[in-house]
């Protein structure tokens, strides 16, 4: 697969993404796969990812002002 913004390839890998789910809550989720640009280092994110990342705002701990969270599939 190549990249849409600068055409490198693209590659399956896990990575750590920050989510802002208060105004003052942000939760960061260890190793989610993605697919990652080797250049621009863009990245996409499975449907199936994507419906498991949309439960964070109820599963996440808005008290806390930083919460870190481990993808589990």
């Amino acid at each position: 697969m190549r990249c849409h913004v600068c055409g490198a390839l693209m590659g399956e890998t896990r990575t750590d993404l920050p989510f802002k789910v208060t105004e003052r809550s942000i939760v960061v989720v260890r190793d989610v796969p993605v697919i990652q640009c080797s250049g621009c280092r863009e990245y996409l994110l499975s449907d199936s990812v994507m419906e498991r990342l949309d439960e964070l705002p109820a599963a996440a701990n808005t008290k806390a002002d930083l919460e870190i969270l481990t993808f589990a599939a």
